[in-house]
């Protein structure tokens, strides 16, 4: 970073003022992060702002090594969206606390098995290990598209509906698409890899 520094009584060191945005720097997460925000910005078909999102997606898939680049168009294969929420839905919908999405997101990336209590619509709760394959965006409500533990099956389970959710330490391998068609079944969905 360009450093200014003066000598003597009452110097000292400071940014150069003309470091700003043009130098941001982003860890690999944060990047991933906001590369995938960008897609399902995208995917979303939303008409403001979109412009010069594609620029901002090239200069970041273009900092990225070929492994990490492989490793990031393989989530986005895993991030689906659908259509908006019914009426109804968005109605009962509440954001998740952020500790079940910051663990729930970690889950994700690292395909790690996830312990949750999950409260169904009806208020009965349970406690499942899943194994979060996909994740599915029904704006503006988001599912995990899971294995589930318990029913030795694939479910599907609303986020805003996890009450809990603490990583296990597991890691699973990534089932066939088709293991999940009956969830996907039902949804207008657009694939995150394009």
């Amino acid at each position: 970073m360009p450093i200014d520094a003066d000598r003597g009584r009452g110097g000292g060191v400071r940014l150069d003022r003309n470091w700003g945005v043009g130098r941001m720097n982003l860890a690999y997460p944060e990047a991933v992060d906001l590369l995938i925000s960008i897609e399902v910005a995208e995917q979303m078909n939303s008409p403001m702002f979109l412009a010069g999102l594609g620029s901002v997606r090239r200069q970041l898939v273009a900092s990225f090594s070929p492994e990490k680049r492989h490793k990031v168009n393989r989530l986005k294969s895993r991030i689906l969206v659908g259509v908006t929420a019914s009426t109804f839905v968005q109605t009962t919908f509440k954001s998740p606390p952020k500790r079940v999405v910051q663990a729930l997101h970690q889950a994700f990336i690292d395909q790690e098995t996830l312990a949750i209590r999950y409260q169904r619509e009806d208020g009965v709760t349970s406690d499942r290990q899943i194994e979060p394959h996909y994740l599915l965006l029904n704006y503006p409500v988001w599912y995990v598209i899971a294995f589930d533990h318990l029913r030795g099956a694939p479910r599907t389970f609303r986020c805003d509906r996890i009450l809990t959710s603490e990583m296990r330490g597991t890691h699973f391998r990534l089932l066939p698409k088709k293991e999940f068609q009956k969830s996907f079944d039902g949804n207008d969905l657009v694939i995150g890899n394009k």
